[in-house]
């Protein structure tokens, strides 16, 4: 009952893209939609960067970018491009050298702007290294960070300067005939990324990395996000994406799915189905959901669960869950298994008992997928 029914209104149809790979991800596609972060540690800490990276794959990230702002940070890089669990893409601005040092340590994409990192041969260079060593690359547009051009023709950051200049530098790489790409066109401003977005997308088959860039703290930039790179993923626009918030990269990844859940793009982990309570809430629901959500993060499985307050609506969301609860009167409620009653539990047993029940589907689950998936 994890996946609600495809119904005409609830269909999304992606745009077409080319797929490329990073590493044992694809993206691009039919893949699904990947959800990346990047480290805040000084990447030449490689054990610090290394938690944060492990951090970030436990919840959930297909992929992690890393900052090389000097040859300390490329050298620290192939250590955690071997120890990683996940791709990593390097993050290069101007200086050509770390790109070809950071697709020499093993990164699976660099994120540049051909057009920024020196003459026409510095940049053959870069995708030479890039295409020797199987690495991809990110063109990352960015509203703040325009050429100097652009803005004179333009007059300011608008969608047609952020699609001119990225159209420029898919110029540079095939003219190198190096395809093995994918484009980002971001603002901190919601109509100005989801305009620049929505023309690229129209402009190109090269995948599409979503984002609102600097986008705020945790609340503030997970609505942000939520609003302008849900929107473009409705559209059917977007094949990676990062949430860029003022907060520990482990919520970015975890933000970042619950928008793609959202949509019915991506489905890993409880998704937790809660009222706002009121006075007729027969528990605890804020705290319950509190604890449940902190409880139940390890699981990885695709479970939803209802926790109601009280008899109006819960019964009813209760249909649409693998597994529910709602609050009944002293002291009691009602559990319910794939939408239909099944026991009453004690409130104050409510939390243990809620984590066993899911917990224990999320084993048969997994043991019913490898049975179908393992030999005959």
């Amino acid at each position: 009952m994890t996946n609600h029914p495809l119904r005409p209104w609830r269909q999304i149809e992606r745009r077409k893209s080319r797929e490329i790979r990073l590493g044992d991800v694809r993206v691009g596609g039919d893949a699904p939609i990947s959800v990346q972060s990047m480290t805040n540690t000084d990447t030449s800490d490689v054990a610090a960067t290394l938690a944060q990276i492990n951090a970030c794959a436990e919840a959930g990230a297909d992929l992690m970018r890393v900052s090389c702002p000097d040859e300390a940070a490329t050298r620290a890089l192939k250590e955690i491009c071997r120890e990683s669990p996940v791709p990593i893409i390097a993050d290069i601005h101007f200086h050509y050298r770390r790109a070809i040092e950071a697709a020499e340590a093993g990164a699976a994409c660099l994120r540049i702007n051909p057009g920024n990192i020196g003459s026409a041969t510095r940049v053959r260079e870069v995708i030479k290294a890039a295409r020797d060593h199987g690495c991809a690359i990110r063109i990352g547009v960015n509203a703040g960070s325009l050429e100097r051009h652009l803005l004179d023709k333009y007059g300011e950051p608008c969608p047609e300067a952020m699609i001119e200049s990225g159209l420029e530098h898919i110029r540079i790489l095939q003219d190198n005939d190096f395809l093995d790409f994918k484009i980002s066109v971001k603002a901190s401003d919601v109509f100005l990324s989801a305009a620049a977005y929505q023309g690229l997308a129209e402009a190109t088959d090269a995948p599409i990395h979503l984002g609102i860039t600097e986008a705020g703290g945790p609340v503030s930039g997970s609505i942000k996000s939520a609003i302008g790179i849900g929107n473009l993923l409705w559209a059917g626009i977007g094949d990676t994406l990062r949430v860029s918030l003022s907060a520990d990269p482990v919520e970015e990844v975890r933000a970042g799915f619950e928008i793609l859940k959202a949509l019915g793009l991506r489905h890993r982990g409880v998704s937790i189905i809660s009222c706002p309570t009121c006075a007729r809430q027969g528990f605890d629901v804020i705290a319950t959901v509190a604890r449940l959500e902190e409880r139940l993060a390890h699981i990885h499985t695709p479970i939803s669960l209802s926790i109601i307050g009280c008899v109006v609506n819960g019964p009813g969301e209760a249909l649409m869950t693998d597994l529910g609860f709602t609050g009944g009167g002293a002291g009691t409620g009602m559990v319910y298994v794939a939408g239909r009653q099944d026991h009453r539990i004690d409130n104050d047993r409510l939390i243990d008992h809620i984590v066993e029940l899911v917990e224990r589907r999320a084993a048969e689950i997994e043991s019913a997928k490898a049975h179908k998936d393992g030999p005959e």
